[in-house]
């Protein structure tokens, strides 16, 4: 029955599918891409144990801006773990790594994800 076998795949998608993207653009203080790298991994233990956590993506663009996208469950996820991680992960070696000046963040939820 080609209705249900629709309803069924959307279901899944919906249970499945991460509803919030974290999108943060920054650029280091010092280019110290290999030792930035490696300072994330306090980043990603802390958010690996966030409620909500997806995954995280960390890509450096050819003009040396980075970009951190993070898959949240929900958008209040998000929101909570980022002003969790001010409180909790401010003074982290990679945190601190950050020029703070042309840091800038935003959420947005996910309407369409192909695979």
């Amino acid at each position: 029955n080609p209705s249900r076998l629709t309803w069924e795949r959307f279901f899944i998608m919906s249970v499945v599918v991460p509803h919030t993207i974290e999108l943060v653009t920054f650029r280091l203080q010092k280019g110290d891409t290999e030792g930035f790298v490696d300072a994330n991994a306090a980043i990603n233990d802390w958010l690996k144990r966030q409620p909500g956590f997806v995954s995280r993506h960390l890509a450096e663009r050819d003009d040396g801006t980075y970009l951190d996208i993070v898959f949240w469950q929900s958008h209040a996820d998000a929101l909570a773990a980022s002003a969790k991680m001010m409180e909790e992960m401010a003074q982290s070696e990679a945190m601190t790594m950050i020029d703070p000046m042309g840091l800038d963040m935003s959420h947005g939820t996910i309407r369409l994800s192909v695979d």
